[in-house]
């Protein structure tokens, strides 16, 4: 009987198994994983895939999907990109947008939006006033806030700020995250972050297989980069 019953519980495990991967690998549905936005939204690198996040530094659940989307995106395929924009649905929210601004453009979103985040949600500072944001990014020691604060200070700035409004209003953005994909795709969250990034995966080879593109060479994994340096250094 034990015998027998431990046959049973591995049948039962592979039909398990075969069936989340089943699910895994399903194809997103419209309606139910994503919708197809009324107006394209044209994308900063028209030869790539991008993904795109509208989002707010006061949002919780934009607080809540940051670190699991800024992970995520450290995987994408070469031919994918994440871009991330603020939502300004009040002149107020001008000044979080500048900061938004400014982590873009210093290339720092990995290692400060993190930190935005918490002094924003959490400790509730003011960082949309630029006295409070520069004393506050000149004190971080996870990353180089005189950096953020060059690109704070830097001509381009602010019109980007009023770029992140204008799309803001164009596309006429009403909640907080909203994903894009390809320009085209909006992403349905569950609730369940980690699964919406499976969502995202299937929208962008949506988009590659829509638009003939090449599917991109696998990235090397760690140990492959390893052997490859040892194996130049042999050399």
């Amino acid at each position: 009987m034990k015998f027998k019953s431990a046959i049973l519980a591995a049948v039962l495990a592979a039909v398990l198994a075969a069936g989340f991967a089943a699910q895994a690998g399903a194809a997103p549905v419209e309606g139910k994983d994503y919708t197809v936005l009324p107006k394209p939204i044209p994308q900063e690198q028209a030869n790539k895939i991008e993904v795109l996040e509208f989002f707010g530094y006061f949002c919780v659940h934009c607080y809540h999907l940051d670190p699991v989307l800024l992970k995520h995106a450290r995987n994408f395929p070469s031919d994918t990109y994440l871009r991330t924009q603020h939502v300004v649905w009040q002149p107020e929210m001008l000044g979080l947008a500048r900061v938004a601004a400014a982590v873009n453009q210093s290339g720092l979103k990995y290692q400060a939006n993190p930190a935005v985040f918490e002094a924003v949600y959490n400790q509730k500072l003011k960082l949309e006033d630029p006295a409070t944001f520069k004393a506050w990014a000149a004190q971080q020691k996870s990353f180089d806030g005189q950096k953020l604060i060059a690109a704070y200070d830097s001509f381009g700035n602010q019109a980007q700020a009023k770029k992140m409004e204008e799309m803001t209003n164009t596309y006429q953005i009403s909640g907080t995250p909203t994903v894009v994909v390809g320009g085209k795709y909006q992403v349905q969250f569950s609730g369940d972050w980690n699964a919406g990034m499976a969502v995202i995966d299937a929208l962008v080879d949506k988009v590659r297989n829509e638009r003939g593109m090449k599917a991109p060479a696998a990235k090397p994994s760690l140990k492959s980069k390893g052997a490859a340096l040892a194996k130049i250094a042999n050399h």
